[in-house]
């Protein structure tokens, strides 16, 4: 009734399709002229919903909205309210940009944007808008926003870099890590704002944050791939299988009236919850998701799934409606031997494959190794046959040709560079060796050295002599 849904219509019991999507283009496609659509084939890539408004990413990086979210009001003038669209509609703040994230609230959304058109990995900015009665937006202020804002914390100059992103129903969580810091050493920081009456924001205290502030409760070495919140409460995991909570009763997202212990209250700091009596982790974890006042954990690399909480109307999955203090295994279908088998055929394969391309890695650098190497011999081929063309041309008087290569070095590849000369001066006509002489009376003219000048005219001489002994 309020546009969530994304059609105009009456409530639905069943799934609908968004048809007024599918008539949809790209955002940054309209042209003045026309102020017509062309339309391109978009692409959902990412889901939220909170409060009630839903959001869209799509293949090219633009952020739709849609619901009873906030927008410029009219009859404020200019002041802030929620209104409702029933149709998926385009946030023209972030044009020329790329939504990575995002995440909804009751009343305020938060994204992470690129700080230029592509994300290039570590360069996300951190924008809010909406409501921000309790400091929501962690804008430093108070005041509601109908338009994106950045949150300067972190903005594109900042030294974290911002990687996730969850909301509450009145508070927000952002997960971190530094910059310069190598991604194969990755730590994080979780930091919240908003309102912290319940211990939801991790400080230490109840009150309420108008600012990101760190959660200081979180081991400083830790890698945390996810986070998300409940309505007063909220969740982490680590890459080594840590669940960290606090909040509403303890972290466990449970209603007010609830009881964990004697001395149970709500947890304002993270409180390390423990997978079971045997072992303390979840083995490996691939994400955290937190209901209004239950959270889930998927492990096993998925085969698994664990929740807590408040257990009516059987969220937990568990096969009852009671609540579950402790984390408790959902009534998952397991692993059969042959998913195992497929899984771990998958994973030879993929094995097998990143070692040929290693191979074929190896045998392409080889290759272009080979061939510049045979660049550098024909260059030196290419100049040595010039050096051989104008040194025939001197003596000889024309052109070297192929057929001016001696007969023994064509035929054995070795050449007897004295029996050669001696041919060649027995079979040479008059003219030839006018020609002989003139090069060498040349030759020895240009060589300044006397030793080597008495050294050429000693070669010379035994070759003479050599050539009237054989006439």
């Amino acid at each position: 009734m309020d546009g969530q849904l994304g059609f105009d219509g009456e409530n639905s019991a069943v799934p609908c399709l968004l048809e007024e999507f599918l008539k949809l283009g790209n955002p940054d496609s309209v042209t003045d002229d026309s102020e017509t659509k062309t339309h391109s084939s978009l692409k959902v890539c990412s889901i939220k919903a909170g409060g009630m408004m839903s959001l869209a990413i799509d293949n090219l990086g633009a952020l739709w909205i849609w619901g009873n979210y906030p927008q410029q009001s009219s009859s404020t003038e200019g002041g802030f309210s929620l209104l409702i669209n029933f149709t998926p509609t385009p946030v023209r703040d972030f044009l020329g940009h790329t939504v990575v994230k995002v995440a909804c609230g009751t009343e305020h959304v938060v994204a992470l944007v690129s700080a230029g058109e592509v994300y290039k990995g570590d360069d996300l900015v951190c924008y809010s808008w909406g409501s921000n009665k309790h400091g929501q937006l962690g804008l430093g202020d108070r005041e509601s926003r109908h338009r994106p804002e950045i949150v300067e914390y972190f903005n594109q100059y900042s030294p974290w870099a911002v990687y996730e992103v969850a909301c509450g129903s009145f508070h927000t969580a952002l997960l971190a890590c530094e910059k310069k810091r190598p991604s194969d050493t990755l730590e994080s920081t979780c930091w919240t704002f908003g309102l912290g009456e319940n211990g939801q924001l991790g400080h230490g205290t109840t009150q309420s944050a108008i600012s990101p502030q760190q959660v200081k409760g979180l081991p400083d070495s830790v890698s945390v791939i996810s986070v998300d919140c409940g309505l007063f409460h909220t969740s982490v995991v680590s890459s080594a299988g840590d669940v960290w909570s606090w909040g509403m009763e303890r972290g466990l997202g449970l209603c007010p009236n609830a009881r964990v212990s004697a001395t149970s209250g709500d947890a304002v700091l993270p409180l390390l919850i423990s997978c079971s009596e045997a072992n303390a982790k979840f083995q490996n974890p691939v994400q955290v998701a937190c209901g209004a006042a239950h959270t889930v954990v998927v492990a096993n690399d998925g085969y698994k799934i664990w929740s807590w909480g408040r257990g009516r109307s059987g969220v937990l999955g568990t096969g009852k409606t009671v609540d579950c203090l402790t984390p408790t295994p959902v009534l998952w279908p397991q692993a059969t031997e042959d998913d195992k088998q497929e899984e771990t055929k998958t994973n030879e394969e993929a094995k097998t494959e990143e070692k040929d391309s290693k191979q074929v890695a190896e045998t392409d650098e080889k290759l272009s190794s080979a061939l510049e190497e045979i660049k550098v011999l024909r260059s030196r081929l290419s100049t040595m046959e010039q050096y051989v063309s104008i040194l025939h041309g001197s003596i000889f008087g024309k052109p070297f040709e192929e057929k001016d290569i001696p007969i023994s070095l064509q035929n054995s590849g070795t050449f007897n560079i004295a029996k050669e000369w001696e041919n060649m001066l027995e079979s040479a006509d008059r003219a030839k060796l006018v020609r002989l002489e003139m090069f060498y009376r040349n030759m020895l003219a240009g060589v300044k050295d006397q030793l080597m000048k008495k050294r050429i005219q000693e070669v010379m001489r035994e070759c003479l002599n050599s050539s009237a002994k054989g006439n």
